[in-house]
């Protein structure tokens, strides 16, 4: 066992070695954990800002000059007083996206208990915009009447909605955003970096220096498995800490040790997958034809963008047989939630015994492949 050890160790040096030797991939790993989250947290934007609301004020009351006093920034970037005749261009022209129409006599209909009609039309083709504005709007519509009607009622409204978002109290797309892109790069960078380790081993042919060695397979393979995923650990813990927290300044409500922690154990699992892989395939192209697709499928069915909840039942059963799920889970739970180990430990037990598997079936493979190249 000792020697075995030594030997890990030894073998996971040169792959260290190796890949500060590779400006390519070190350049890759500094661009993914810096600059791509940075463009990401900041570009890509799941929330309504700066919309343009045009207002077709009928009845020039006091609740309608509060209805659109009410649409503020930065959700909403400017109102614009409309005749109803002028609406249709501007929304045909991307002038504005939402048009609000306040009807004749709303508030006095109001006063006196009528339901009168209040028309907003949303240009659908900014879909994230549409879907989130439409309930802005009726929001700040609902708030303002309350506001000013309640008192003038003689029965005041039974019910008052108050609505508190924990954690990121104001919808900031970017505190999500940053976080879940530093578990993208996770996910497509263990894959990656450890499957095109052992694709250079044989395109280079220093896969037979290893094979006249007194290594075995287990040992090649956890020696990639530990130096590759030592290299995007402490990558993750500095994007952390230095891009996340300090350059986006997103807060981190739980202990970056255990996410740390947690991510060693994914690591240990897709590393294995990307050992996996790469027997699977004889070149790089291959490779990467290969792994694209699996890591497609891996982010899109990993509850990072859809929520796991919300999918077929079938494969809400299937996808318990991917890392990923159970590391989103993980991540969101400790970073969003501050979750301690008590909490994710089924997670934990989960991704170590999904590792251990693609790790049997990858030295599977793996020795095969050895035996194919003596």
């Amino acid at each position: 066992m000792q020697q075995w050890l030594k030997n890990v160790f030894r073998l996971g040096a040169k792959e260290l070695a190796s890949f500060m030797a590779d400006k390519v991939l070190l350049g890759l790993i500094i661009y993914c954990f810096t600059l791509s989250i940075y463009e990401v947290a900041t570009g890509v934007k799941t929330g309504v800002e700066n919309a343009t609301v045009a207002i077709v004020d009928g009845d020039h009351s006091i609740l309608s000059s509060r209805i659109a006093q009410g649409l503020l920034p930065p959700e909403f970037g400017r109102t614009v007083l409309m005749d109803r005749s002028q609406v249709d261009a501007a929304m045909d022209s991307g002038e504005i996206t939402f048009s609000l129409d306040l009807p004749p006599r709303l508030e006095a209909d109001l006063l006196r208990r009528h339901e009168p009609i209040v028309q907003l039309n949303i240009d659908a083709t900014a879909m994230t915009q549409a879907g989130l504005g439409s309930v802005y709007v009726q929001s700040i519509i609902q708030r303002e009447t309350a506001a000013l009607l309640t008192p003038a009622l003689e029965t005041p409204f039974p019910i008052t909605l108050v609505t508190r978002a924990l954690f990121n109290p104001n919808l900031e797309s970017m505190w999500f955003q940053s976080v879940m892109e530093v578990i993208r790069s996770v996910t497509i960078l263990s894959i990656l970096l450890v499957g095109a380790a052992v694709i250079r081993e044989r395109e280079h042919g220093t896969i037979e220096h290893l094979l006249v060695m007194p290594v075995t397979a287990s040992e090649i393979a956890a020696a990639k498995i530990w130096a590759n995923g030592l290299i995007i650990l402490l990558a993750v813990g500095l994007s952390l800490l230095l891009v996340v927290q300090t350059l986006l300044d997103v807060p981190i409500q739980g202990s970056i040790l255990l996410f740390l922690g947690g991510t060693a154990i994914y690591l240990f699992a897709t590393t294995s997958l990307g050992i996996l892989l790469a027997t699977l395939t004889r070149s790089m192209p291959q490779f990467g034809l290969l792994a694209i697709p699996v890591f497609l499928i891996l982010d899109l069915l990993s509850g990072s963008t859809t929520p796991v909840e919300s999918m077929p039942d079938g494969l809400q059963t299937v996808l318990q047989a991917s890392p990923a799920v159970h590391f989103v889970k993980l991540a969101q739970a400790i970073l969003f939630r501050g979750a301690g180990i008590e909490t994710v430990w089924p997670q934990m037990l989960l991704l170590a015994g999904l590792g251990l598997v693609f790790l049997l079936v990858a030295l599977s493979q793996f020795r095969a492949m050895l035996a194919r190249s003596q």
